[in-house]
Order: C-alpha cells, then sequence, then structure tokens
C-alpha cells in the first residue's frame, strides 16, 4: 500500500504538486533565468568572434579564412566548404571546430571575469560591513546583547 505525501493542510501532493513544487523554488527559477541569458549571450560572443575576432585572425595570416578550412574524406577537390556540403561529401571541418574553441574560450574568459568582479563587489561590500563600528556589546553575566553605551544591562541589571 502506497501512501501519500501530505502536506500541512493534510491533503496529498501528489506527482503534479510534487513537482509544482520543485519548480517554483527559487534556485530552479535562477536556472532557469541563467540559462536564457546566457543562450542570449552565447549569441553575442559568437558575433564577437565571427564578425570581429576572425576577421582579424584572417587578416593576420594573410586572408585565411577558417570557416572554409576541411578536409574531403572521399578524395574530392571543392573550393569552399558549401560547395562539398551541396554536393553531399563527407568532410572534416576543422576549421569550423577552431572557430568553435575560439569562442569556447572567449565565453568562458567573460564569464571568469564576470565572477571575479562579482566575488570583488561580494568582498568589498562584506569588508565594509566588518569595519562598521559595533554598536552592541554582550553582557558578561547574562551575555545577552545590550547597547555600547550601556552602564547597565537591561535583561539581569547587572552593572557593565
Amino acid at each position: 500500500m502506497t501512501q501519500k505525501i501530505k502536506d500541512a493542510a493534510g491533503k496529498g501532493k501528489g506527482f503534479a504538486g510534487e513537482f509544482r513544487e520543485f519548480i517554483m523554488r527559487g534556485n530552479v527559477m535562477d536556472m532557469a533565468v541563467g540559462v536564457i541569458i546566457g543562450g542570449a549571450f552565447q549569441k553575442i560572443i559568437t558575433s564577437l568572434v565571427d564578425d570581429i575576432i576572425m576577421p582579424v585572425i584572417g587578416l593576420l595570416t594573410g586572408g585565411v579564412d577558417l570557416n572554409n578550412k576541411f578536409i574531403v574524406l572521399d578524395g574530392g577537390t571543392y573550393e569552399t566548404l558549401e560547395a562539398a556540403k551541396e554536393a553531399g561529401a563527407a568532410t572534416l571541418n576543422y576549421g569550423t571546430f577552431i572557430t568553435v574553441v575560439i569562442n569556447f574560450i572567449l565565453m568562458a574568459l567573460v564569464i571568469f571575469c564576470l565572477v571575479k568582479f562579482m566575488n570583488g563587489m561580494r568582498n568589498k561590500v562584506k569588508k565594509e560591513e566588518e569595519q562598521a563600528p559595533a554598536t552592541t556589546k554582550i553582557c558578561p553575566k547574562c551575555k545577552s546583547e545590550i547597547h555600547i553605551d550601556a552602564t547597565r544591562c537591561p535583561h539581569c541589571t547587572s552593572e557593565v
């Protein structure tokens, strides 16, 4: 005999209720937002690589277009990768792979810089909180928290 999970009202949650509770947790929602923003951010990084970095690399390497660097596995010759794909030839697209690796490295670099910045800001706020002057102290008799200027504890009435 199976027993349903009961909530505070005594009603069974069932699978749908448990799933709804799981989805509505804050960390799941934060992760979903992160995935959506990450997908949009990936488009920015792809554009940076394809439209800015790769043309500069092509200029530095004498006009080499990495996207058209490939090996035809059946031994044929084609001018461009698109021509090889249209002919149905099997190709090893090492230039496209290099572009994707550059994409990944840039994405990792940007995420690293963002995390480093956020950690720096968190540490700065933490240091400011630590450096704030104390406004309370602990009563030596009853261990209650009392105002820093107090001369008598309001809880145990002992002199401090």
